[in-house]
C-alpha cells in the first residue's frame, strides 16, 4: 500500500512517521509514505504556489498549475490508478468503515490544500474524492491526511501487537459499530473507586456479558445513532434490549 502525500510542508510527517504504531507500519514497509511538494514545481523565481482570489476577498488560493504537476508527478511514480483525495470542508466525513476499506486499498494521492482554498479548476480536473474529518476548518490538510494515515496504519496485519486488538475498537462495523466498553488495570482499587467485580471473576463468560452490557449503555448514553443503526442493521438481541432498558 502506498499513499503519496501532495503538500507543502512535508517537514511536518516526520515526527508522526517515527514514533510508535505508526513508526511499526511505515518502517516495515506495509504502508509506504511519499512527499511531493507542489512548490517544487511551480514558476518563477519565487516558486509561487498561491495568488489572490477573483472577484477579492481575504486569503490566498492555492494555484493549479503547481498542483496538477505535482499529482501527475506522483501518479508518474505509481504502478496502479489511485485516486485523488483532497481534504476539504465540503467533503464526506471520514468514518471507521471507509477507513476499513482504505486499509484494504493499494493508497491514494493525497493533497492537502492550504490558504483560503484550492483553485476550483484543478479539483474539478484532478479530484476523485473529498473527506472532511469533522465540521470544523483547519490551516491546512496535513493534519487530516496524519489522521487518516493514522487510522490505515494500525489496522495493517503485524502493526498493532495484538492482532485482536482492533476488533474491539469503538465503531467497528464487522462487529456491530457500537462503541467500546471502560476498560481498568492495576491497581483494584484506585482514589476509592474499585474495579467492577465482573473484570476481577475469572470467569469468562461473564465478563463478555459484562462488556457486551457496558457497550450497549455507553453507547445508548453518549451515541444513541449508533444504537440505531445497530439496530437497524439486526445487531441488537433481546437480551441487549433488556439490558438497555436499566438505561431508561
Amino acid at each position: 500500500m502506498r499513499f503519496d502525500v501532495v503538500t507543502l510542508f512535508p517537514e511536518i510527517f516526520a515526527p508522526f512517521l517515527q514514533v510508535g504504531i505508526n513508526r511499526r507500519a511505515f518502517e516495515s514497509g506495509l504502508v509506504d509514505v511519499q512527499f511531493t511538494n507542489p512548490r517544487d514545481f511551480a514558476a518563477g523565481q519565487y516558486r509561487r504556489v498561491d495568488d489572490r482570489p477573483f472577484g477579492g476577498g481575504p486569503g490566498m488560493v492555492m494555484m493549479a498549475e503547481p498542483l496538477e504537476k505535482a499529482v501527475l508527478h506522483a501518479k508518474a511514480q505509481r504502478q496502479d490508478a489511485a485516486p485523488v483525495v483532497l481534504f476539504s470542508p465540503i467533503g464526506s466525513t471520514l468514518q471507521h468503515v471507509q477507513v476499513q476499506s482504505w486499509a484494504q486499498s493499494c493508497g491514494a494521492i493525497l493533497v492537502c490544500g492550504r490558504y483560503e482554498g484550492v483553485d476550483q479548476r484543478f479539483i474539478d480536473a484532478h479530484v476523485d474524492q473529498q473527506i472532511s474529518i469533522g465540521d470544523f476548518v483547519l490551516s491546512g490538510g496535513e493534519l487530516a491526511a496524519m489522521v487518516l494515515l493514522d487510522a490505515v496504519a494500525r489496522l495493517q496485519p503485524g502493526v498493532l501487537s495484538d492482532q485482536g486488538s482492533h476488533q474491539q475498537d469503538s465503531f467497528n462495523s464487522a462487529l456491530d459499530g457500537l462503541l467500546d466498553c471502560p476498560h481498568y488495570t492495576r491497581p483494584e482499587i484506585w482514589a476509592g473507586q474499585a474495579t467492577p467485580a465482573p473484570l476481577l471473576s475469572g470467569h469468562h463468560a461473564h465478563i463478555e456479558r459484562w462488556r457486551r452490557d457496558q457497550r450497549l449503555l455507553f453507547t445508548a448514553k453518549h451515541r444513541p445513532d449508533l444504537l440505531e443503526q445497530a439496530r437497524l442493521s439486526g445487531l441488537i438481541s433481546a437480551q441487549d434490549e433488556s439490558v438497555l432498558l436499566t438505561f431508561r
